[in-house]
């Protein structure tokens, strides 16, 4: 069946203005309900119930993950990924928008589905859940589980500020992180009679902050070092005998970040030198910098700007994401979108999950994931662009080995 690429357009808008209501309040119970990673079990359900009751095969808690799920629709051809993130933020709720993350990829799920189903081409889409995308990782666990075998590309969207001059970006570029914790062990005392008889790890942990302080000046202007005390002393009498420090270590790549988190080990160890600490260090899989294809940005802002988003294709970003490791192992679409009633916040502050339960956040989400579903159409039927996507894709990790 030969098909224009108008009539995917009337597939997929037509799937998604039939489900409209209901993908509102798939949207609207995410965000009322935020829940931190892995632990997500309200959103896992709320999709997972939604997709059944639409006759979609699900396969919840996929990959040994809790609150990880799976929907496969088609038949052969080449796979391509959707990835669903909806976890949030301690005390802030959806700070970072993922509940318009879940939106626009179930509905790029939806419609490419209905375009599948419409066309009868051989190809098939993956919707994924991916859990823990703020500090847990749960994409590269997803990886390592296998859950991306047989896909031949995936993408996703996340909001981004009130962008005065466009709209939406796709080659964003977020870096490499590293998620490191520290944890000092001393000897309690009494603070006020016998002080010396004691051993400090607050001062372990004021130590490490201050030498990483003090190493900030000689990082590049594109790394960036912040933490957080974990587990500290309740009261002040008492010479504190453990502390607990998570540190986010940001680099452009991956092999620039591990000489920079080498140099954060060196002002941890000499923290617990200095006040004759214990340390015990841990760290969890490296959110690896994303490798952007070109040939998929430019399809991707393509149909956008056809549904009247005004579009960029390059923005710099410090921030880190777990599909950076996707990127690694697939070719990766990570595209950002701009909310306009955020005002002048930015993701991470309250102003900005306000905004992301708002009506208009929800339209802009459904009409990126439309974009995403003729992309991701585009890559199932169209040879030439798949082979550019991949060919664009080895040539980034290529160019990116010295960085």
């Amino acid at each position: 069946m030969v098909v224009t690429g108008s009539e995917i357009v009337e597939f997929v808008d037509a799937r998604l203005a039939e489900l409209g209501s209901k993908l509102r309040e798939v949207n609207r119970t995410i965000h009322s309900n935020p829940e931190l990673l892995f632990e997500e079990h309200i959103a896992h359900d709320t999709i997972c119930d939604f997709l059944e009751s639409l006759g979609y095969k699900v396969t919840r808690h996929a990959y040994g993950l809790e609150t990880s799920f799976e929907v496969i629709y088609g038949q052969g051809g080449r796979m391509i990924n959707i990835n669903c993130e909806y976890d949030a933020l301690p005390d802030g709720g959806h700070m970072c928008g993922h509940n318009l993350i879940a939106t626009s990829s179930i509905a790029a799920f939806l419609g490419l589905a209905a375009a599948l189903e419409k066309t009868k081409v051989a190809g098939r889409v993956q919707l994924l859940g991916t859990p823990a995308e703020e500090g847990g990782g749960g994409k590269a666990l997803l990886i390592n589980a296998g859950a991306y075998k047989d896909v031949s590309a995936s993408l996703m969207a996340h909001p981004g500020g009130n962008e005065k001059e466009y709209q939406a970006y796709a080659n964003t570029r977020p870096v490499a992180a590293a998620h490191v914790t520290y944890e000092y062990k001393g000897k309690p005392a009494h603070a006020g009679a016998y002080p010396w008889d004691g051993i400090n790890a607050l001062d372990a942990f004021v130590s490490l902050y201050n030498n990483v302080s003090l190493l900030r000046q000689q990082v590049k202007p594109d790394e960036r070092l912040h933490c957080c005390l974990v587990e500290g002393p309740k009261v002040a009498n008492l010479i504190p005998e453990h502390t607990k420090v998570d540190f986010t270590v940001r680099s452009n790549t991956l092999r620039s970040l591990e000489k920079l988190v080498e140099r954060v080990d060196n002002c941890a160890n000499a923290a617990a030198l200095a006040t004759g600490c214990t340390m015990e260090r841990s760290s969890m899989i490296p959110y690896a910098d994303h490798i952007c294809p070109q040939a998929m940005n430019d399809q991707f802002i393509k149909h956008l700007t056809s549904h009247g988003i005004k579009t960029g294709n390059n923005k710099t970003i410090q921030a880190s994401t777990d599909q950076g490791n996707v990127s690694h192992v697939v070719p990766s679409l990570h595209a950002m979108f701009s909310l306009e009633e955020a005002g002048d916040s930015n993701p991470h502050q309250k102003p900005f999950e306000k905004a992301a339960g708002k009506d208009k956040a929800h339209n802009v989400s459904i009409t990126i994931g439309k974009g995403l579903a003729q992309t991701a159409f585009d890559l199932i039927v169209d040879d030439s662009l798949h082979g550019q996507v991949h060919k664009d894709w080895k040539q980034d990790i290529d160019d990116r080995k010295d960085l």
